[in-house]
């Protein structure tokens, strides 16, 4: 492990607040807003809620306990796979566990590249929705404008580089000046959006159907594949296996309770997804819209109810603006990993290893941004089974999904359930009571292993 580069001073949280506040926004992205309602549409509604809500619970809350113990074990901010490293040391065990992070760290990189295209997509939606371009649109109009953004390489461009560039000037100015400043106004404009969001839909929309489709539990419809997407959607919204709680938890304060702290983050992401859902499928179901209308849900359909509804424009610019916050919390996240794995590799300066980090992601991320038009029909790992029709931004998003999280999530659980020692794992989660550490030993050891390769194995077969 290389010396800090000169000039850089470790910072620790300020407060437990803004430690919650800056998990919570890297956790409560476009997976809840975006994702999430468009799987509970396609899954079942209340069906895959339940399933959800177990898999959040059971595998989500103990294995952000063990990457936050990860980090502050390491005693400093390093990187993940330094923090590793550092454990896997004090455990005298071999320190090549510490690939386990550069693996979680390349899973982050390969989640940008994509994400951040995505996130232009809400800031082009915010300005359409502002100017009134969804006022009396049909669904024809609502898919033109979509395709019209997505055949534009020049606009997404440079909304990708708009986001790219807002990223790592806030990860540059450290965790004081950026990163708390940042959540500390993005998260609670992104709450009191969607707060007004859910009235509005409670005025305008069919509320009472959107509860149904909620919270009517109807087992009949939990199937294999109900609990596989249930799994995949916790993954993906608590943001598992991507480097980010370890390097968070690398700047934890000893005093802070970590396992009480993983219940309130994984609580308030997942409630961010309930309120999600009532904020949209009650102007989805009030105008007569398909409630699975897939990943079209927010950028194809809602556009159509917002044009017809009372405040349609007022409103449609609001609930943008909070994709946006939840767009920009989410990538200021997972950035943190990806710098610090820069800054500690090159050993160079964090405004350095900003600059750098930030152009790879930018010039990869462009073939993501073309993957919509210029290259659309170029398919560059169509030699290997399962790749043929997938553009580089699908490609990218296969093996990130489907591979690279299962695989850290896997060797994530194995080293703390089977290569650490108790002591130190029971030490640094601060879990007193034996019927506690115990319960979270069981899900490291057996729970969370299995369903990962579940996830795995499914994933990489179907």
């Amino acid at each position: 492990m290389t010396a800090p580069a000169p000039g850089n001073v470790q910072e620790n949280w300020t407060s437990r607040f803004t430690f919650i506040m800056a998990s919570v926004g890297f956790a409560v992205g476009l997976g809840n807003i975006w994702r999430f309602p468009y799987i509970v549409g396609e899954s079942g509604g209340s069906a895959f809620i339940f399933v959800y809500l177990l898999f959040a619970l059971g595998i989500g809350v103990p294995l952000v306990m063990s990457e936050w113990a990860i980090g502050r074990r390491s005693a400093g901010c390093q990187s993940a796979a330094g923090s590793i490293g550092s454990v896997a040391s004090e455990a005298g065990i071999s320190t090549h566990w510490a690939k386990v992070g550069t693996v979680a760290v390349l899973a982050a990189f390969m989640l940008l590249m994509t994400y951040t295209v995505i996130a232009g997509w809400t800031i082009d939606y915010f300005l359409l929705a502002v100017r009134g371009t969804f006022v009396g649109i049909d669904a024809g109009g609502s898919s033109t404008v979509f395709d019209e953004l997505l055949a534009s390489p020049s606009r997404l461009a440079f909304w990708h580089t708009v986001v790219v560039i807002i990223t790592a000037w806030i990860n540059a100015r450290g965790i004081h000046g950026g990163i708390e400043r940042a959540v500390n106004i993005l998260m609670p404009a992104l709450f009191v959006c969607l707060v007004l969001m859910v009235i509005y839909a409670s005025v305008i929309g069919d509320m009472a159907a959107a509860v149904r489709f909620l919270l009517t539990p109807d087992f009949s419809r939990i199937t294999a594949s109900t609990m596989l997407a249930a799994l995949g959607q916790a993954f993906f919204s608590i943001g598992i296996a991507m480097a980010v709680m370890i390097t968070y938890g690398s700047c934890l304060s000893r005093q802070t309770t970590i396992s009480q702290n993983a219940f309130i983050v994984v609580g308030a992401d997942t409630l961010v997804a309930f309120m999600a859902g009532f904020a949209i499928f009650p102007l989805v179901f009030a105008h007569g819209l398909p409630p699975d209308s897939g990943p079209g849900l927010v950028f194809q359909t809602l556009p159509i109810a917002f044009g017809e509804l009372p405040g349609g424009q007022i409103f449609s610019s609001v609930f943008f603006f909070l994709l946006i916050a939840a767009a920009l919390t989410s990538c200021i996240g997972v950035f943190a990993p990806i710098q610090a794995s820069t800054q500690e590799r090159f050993n160079l300066s964090r405004n350095q290893a900003a600059a750098v980090a930030g152009t790879a992601l930018w010039v990869l991320g462009l073939l993501a941004v073309f993957s919509f038009n210029k290259l659309s029909n170029v398919y560059p790992l169509d030699f290997l089974p399962g790749f043929a029709d997938k553009t580089f931004y699908d490609a990218t998003d296969y093996i990130m999904t489907n591979v690279l999280l299962p695989v850290g999530a896997f060797l994530t659980s194995i080293f703390v359930g089977w290569r650490v020692t108790s002591d130190i794992m029971r030490d640094e989660l601060g879990l007193r009571n034996a019927f506690g550490f115990k319960l979270w030993q069981l899900l490291m050891r057996f729970v969370v292993p299995a369903a990962v390769a579940i996830i795995f194995i499914t994933s990489i077969t179907s």
